[in-house]
């Protein structure tokens, strides 16, 4: 089974993220069903090693935070960009539940990622023809941003690669610890 672990987002905010899907010739556009902030890329493991990871994430402990999407960019550049993404703003807080997954997942025994982690979430993919209007897009969404919403756990998923696109599906949700009032 092909896995990932990350963090679902509420329906209003993938709503005003829906507003961003158009206007570039040669995107992909993610489905509404599809849009996630991903922690951290697994990929395939068998069955008693996605018992391993759910052991290893099931201890994590980690308080609840605030976090907002905000801008839009690529990764790539403008001729042969690969993806588009609105990014994540958090005071840190995603990036702290990010270190503590990776250990975990190295204590269950996947190697240590070695990509540097940029919170975002998909909104297109590219394929090989150059986008058309992408500089455009990107001038015009530049001051994107939702409200901040809660996060209150964080998700195992499973992804199958289908015609239409992956599908994820949610294996685990583990619970962050709710902060305490001031």
């Amino acid at each position: 089974m092909r896995l990932f672990v990350g963090l679902s987002v509420p329906p209003d905010i993938r709503a005003h993220v829906g507003l961003l899907m158009g206007g570039v010739q040669g995107a992909r556009w993610q489905r509404d069903d599809q849009l996630h902030i991903t922690l951290r890329f697994i990929g395939e493991v068998d069955t008693p090693r996605a018992q391993d990871i759910d052991s290893a994430l099931a201890v994590l402990k980690a308080p609840a935070f605030a976090l907002r999407l905000s801008g839009v960019d690529i990764f790539g550049d403008v001729a042969h960009p690969r993806l588009l993404w609105t990014g994540v703003q958090s005071d840190g807080a995603i990036e702290h539940l990010r270190d503590k997954v990776e250990a975990a997942l190295v204590r269950a025994g996947l190697p240590t990622e070695t990509r540097k982690f940029k919170p975002h979430m998909t909104l297109a993919r590219f394929g090989r023809e150059k986008p058309r209007r992408l500089a455009d897009y990107l001038a015009g969404y530049s001051d994107f941003a939702t409200i901040s919403f809660p996060v209150a756990d964080f998700i195992l998923y499973e992804s199958r690669l289908g015609n239409d696109g992956a599908v994820y599906e949610p294996l685990a949700r583990y619970p962050l610890e709710a902060l305490s009032p001031a």
